[in-house]
């Protein structure tokens, strides 16, 4: 249930007193934000939670008594559950366990400072607002629902299915929601593809390493964080490392027919885009400019309208758009804006499109 008067209710949850306050004042700076109430421990936010009934959590990862993971696992069973955001920090461990927050039913994240005590504020209010909003907007049904639990309509099992046809080059962008929604259409598609997938996912340096070698273990495709110069290939997936921007560019020499391999992968730190980078345009961008390859546009949830402009670009190269549909995204804002452009081929639920995908293939 939401809060009235469209101020949006937190409950700030860390064993730190600092981050707390930290935390809460960025929150109180905000005039449709309140915190309604701090917690030091999970069990302390699950009593919360029942009591004061916030429409969004914010949750460290590693504290006393009951942890962030723990914490998250019980919030579902809670009979007003909320959206969560996680508080991680930049350590090995932290990503690991943030990436496990999403899988769980997290719905987004934000990085806290390397130093103790050096916050420079300014560089995490504005990202933790506006994800608070988003998580306010989120769909609290699809939050929670593991990607096990989702079932497709049509082909239930296609990571073994043989696929012929043209090279192709299939282009995805997400933001909030996107890790699991990429762990719902990576791993469904078979090793034998002949083409590649180029994934834009906004999340900072270290995470998409990690995400990479997620999907990997669970995918019969290569998936690999992307590295500047590689030459696309046949069954890989290239993940745009978090703070850097990722295209393609055309190879000046190369020894074989393959389409694919006349262009590589192009890795640069130039200006954030409307604030991002990596940036889901600049990619589909670069990549509407391929020739002789099939091309396929993904736009996943996400909020924001990053992927608009790049989807216009690939429509007028040939490509086939395919949206996120709204009844299976945390959060619709990514394809709404992709289908205002009125470009868009299909709009269809997570668990049907790599089967979708295959289909348009073979």
């Amino acid at each position: 249930m939401k809060s009235k008067n469209n101020i949006i209710n937190v409950l700030v949850v860390d064993d730190s007193a600092f981050m707390r306050r930290v935390i809460s004042d960025m929150i109180h700076n905000e005039e449709d934000l309140e915190v309604v109430k701090v917690a030091r421990n999970g069990e302390q936010a699950l009593e919360y939670i029942e009591k004061y009934a916030p429409d969004v959590v914010t949750l460290d990862i590693e504290m006393p008594i009951l942890d962030g993971i723990e914490t998250l696992k019980r919030i579902k069973f809670l009979s007003r559950p909320p959206t969560v955001i996680m508080l991680s920090s930049f350590t090995q461990k932290g990503s690991q366990e943030t990436l496990k927050a999403l899988e769980l039913g997290a719905v987004d994240f934000i990085s806290k400072p390397s130093g103790p005590i050096s916050l420079d504020i300014k560089s995490v209010q504005n990202g933790l607002t506006d994800k608070i909003r988003a998580a306010y907007h989120a769909k609290t049904e699809n939050t929670y629902k593991t990607a096990n639990e989702q079932k497709l309509d049509t082909i239930t099992d296609v990571s073994n299915k043989k696929v012929g046809g043209n090279e192709f080059v299939l282009v995805i962008g997400s933001s909030t929601g996107g890790p699991r929604a990429l762990q719902e259409v990576i791993p469904k598609l078979p090793k034998d593809i002949p083409g590649c997938v180029l994934v834009v996912q906004h999340m900072p340096v270290g995470f998409t390493k990690l995400m990479g070698e997620r999907l990997d273990k669970l995918s019969s495709l290569t998936v690999k964080e992307a590295q500047d110069g590689e030459p696309l290939m046949r069954g890989r997936v290239y993940i745009a490392p978090g703070d850097y921007h990722m295209s393609v560019s055309e190879r000046t020499a190369f020894t074989d027919n393959s389409s694919l391999s006349r262009w590589q992968i192009k890795i640069d730190d130039s200006p954030p885009v409307k604030g991002l980078r990596p940036c889901v345009d600049t990619l589909f961008e670069s990549v509407s400019k391929m020739q002789k390859v099939d091309l396929f546009g993904v736009i996943l949830t996400g909020m924001g309208n990053d992927g608009a402009r790049g989807v216009k670009r690939l429509k007028r190269n040939g490509a086939y758009i395919i949206v996120e549909d709204e009844s299976s995204c945390i959060v619709f804002g990514m394809p709404k804006a992709a289908i205002n452009t009125g470009v868009v081929d299909e709009i269809i639920p997570l668990p049907d499109i790599a089967p979708r995908i295959l289909k348009l293939l073979i």
